[in-house]
């Protein structure tokens, strides 16, 4: 039998926290463990799963195609930079014209600034023009996943909440706030979306 690795949950996170998060661990030694990014909710994410608008694109890359994208979600921005080593992600991002819903799968990635901060971004596995349909139910999906989190967080059982607490001093009871927020907006017209038409199948 194989003993492959299964591929881990891709978690969905709204930009907001995804961008609050700057702890990344590994749970082994092993060069090839997978390595975690830790959620201020307490979840770990190995990988994540994002739909929202694609702002812009830009190849970014000197020598070699190096695209970077900017999507949108009803919480922030999330920031996808795919080149070489992803053929798939970085071919779909040079062909798409934003404004345009997408869906991504993919690793998220930390690295720091000249300044001490940590930047988070994702680093697509896969990304799809998607419709408006799609980017909602997304939205209500990021949410509940957000609120179960949030409600777990005080569970002494709950390992990666206990190190989320020791690792980040942030209020997790405004990710609540967010995900009720993101929830509310689904009811309004998409500021960005309303003219966006459905993407081909």
């Amino acid at each position: 039998m194989s003993q492959a690795p299964t591929r881990e949950v891709a978690r969905r996170v709204f930009a907001r926290e995804f961008n609050d998060a700057s702890h990344t661990f590994k749970e082994s030694d092993d060069e090839r463990a997978p390595v975690y990014l830790l959620l201020p909710t307490g979840e770990r994410a190995n990988r994540v799963f994002l739909v929202g608008t694609l702002t812009e694109k830009e190849d970014v890359g000197e020598d070699d195609e190096y695209w970077r994208g900017r999507i949108v979600d009803p919480t922030g921005t999330f920031f996808v930079y795919a080149g070489q080593y992803q053929p798939d992600a970085a071919s779909t991002l040079r062909d798409l014209e934003p404004p345009a819903y997408v869906s991504v799968v993919g690793k998220p990635r930390t690295y720091e600034t000249d300044d001490g901060g940590i930047n988070v971004s994702v680093r697509p596995e896969s990304i799809t023009a998607v419709d408006a349909t799609t980017r909602d139910r997304w939205v209500v999906e990021a949410a509940t996943r957000t609120l179960e989190r949030v409600a777990a967080v005080d569970d002494e059982g709950n390992e990666y909440a206990r190190m989320a607490r020791d690792e980040y001093d942030l209020p997790v009871a405004d990710y609540r706030e967010t995900a009720l927020a993101a929830l509310e907006g689904l009811d309004e017209t998409d500021e960005l979306g309303g003219d966006i038409p459905p993407a081909e199948p």
